[in-house]
């Protein structure tokens, strides 16, 4: 079924992209080696354990096929080795860490949101727009949600670029493309791409929604 190897590419792009994400959060925040996993999983596999759990498919799928959970494990030992051996430079060029946290949170926000939506469809939810866009956006941002709060600072997606504004957005698309006219293949390419590139260009032009500032520091 398509639909199977949709969840299963787009499972494979966000695990490992949310990992790395989360795994560079945790390294900035000096978090130690078990630290950096921690974060690194649960920004990997928290959305998705959210989704589950509002759908009853319990107990939730990263426990009974824990490949995705050691993949992510593998991935965040790699990112906290390389960082550890190449610290120096790790803080030097720190701005192209950044760089590289953008990129690969932008590849998890999109393969995730594709995901929740995807799994929705397949529980017969289709006919149901609001609750599938919301699943869909739940897998997406929950991880990263989760993240934030482990090292203590203010959820990204409350606070910064646009970021749950853009799941949102690709949901919906994907909700129209794929269920409402039936193009799969398609929807899955544009929202994967539409998602990357808002979410990239959002954090870099620093896009926001207004917001109510009572301080004298604006931060970007």
């Amino acid at each position: 079924m398509f639909s199977d190897v949709i969840i299963l590419i787009m499972e494979w792009i966000g695990t490992i992209s949310f990992a790395v994400s989360g795994s560079i959060v945790a390294i900035r925040s000096s978090l130690d080696l078990f630290g950096v996993v921690t974060v690194g999983c649960i920004t990997a596999v928290g959305g998705g354990v959210i989704r589950d759990v509002l759908i009853g498919n319990t107990p939730p799928k990263v426990f009974l096929d824990p490949v995705f959970l050691g993949v992510a494990v593998a991935a965040s030992i790699l990112v906290f080795s390389i960082s550890y051996i190449y610290r120096d430079k790790f803080k030097k060029f720190s701005e192209t860490a950044e760089t590289v946290n953008i990129f690969f949170d932008a590849l998890g926000l999109a393969a995730f949101s594709i995901t929740g939506m995807e799994i929705s469809l397949m529980h017969s939810y289709e006919d149901n727009a609001l609750l599938t866009i919301t699943l869909g956006v739940i897998t997406g941002v929950g991880g990263g949600m989760l993240r934030d709060i482990l090292v203590n600072e203010k959820p990204y997606i409350l606070t910064k670029h646009i970021y749950a504004v853009v799941s949102i957005l690709g949901c919906c698309f994907y909700y129209l493309i794929s269920v409402s006219v039936g193009y799969k293949v398609f929807a899955t390419f544009f929202v994967l791409i539409f998602t990357v590139l808002v979410r990239i260009l959002a954090a870099k032009l620093h896009w926001k929604l207004p917001k109510v500032n009572l301080s004298e520091n604006d931060g970007k």
